[in-house]
């Protein structure tokens, strides 16, 4: 039993750790490939169309690091631990 726990544990903290990895890769091209992409808008345009994909490609960011760092504002281990407590306070569950 407490050998499953430690693989179960191990193989989380192994996907975490991968999900970090990427987030990281992620962050780097970000930080490539954004500015490039503003050097062409302004050498080719007057229209700023590079702040889209900037903005598009921030949010996916936040998103990725927060799921690969646990962070959950909405449903989070607070918001877990009061509907299990709800679940089990009503009547004939």
């Amino acid at each position: 039993m407490e050998n499953n726990r430690r693989v179960t544990s191990f193989l989380r903290a192994k996907e975490q750790v991968k999900a970090i990895k990427e987030f990281y890769a992620s962050s780097i091209l970000y930080c490539i490939v954004i500015p490039i992409l503003i050097w062409i808008n302004y050498e080719t345009t007057s229209f700023s169309w590079a702040v889209f994909p900037a903005l598009g490609w921030g949010f996916g960011m936040v998103v990725t690091g927060m799921a690969a760092y646990g962070i959950n504002p909405l449903w989070g281990k607070v918001w877990e631990q009061r509907k299990i407590q709800e679940l089990i306070n009503k009547e004939g569950f």
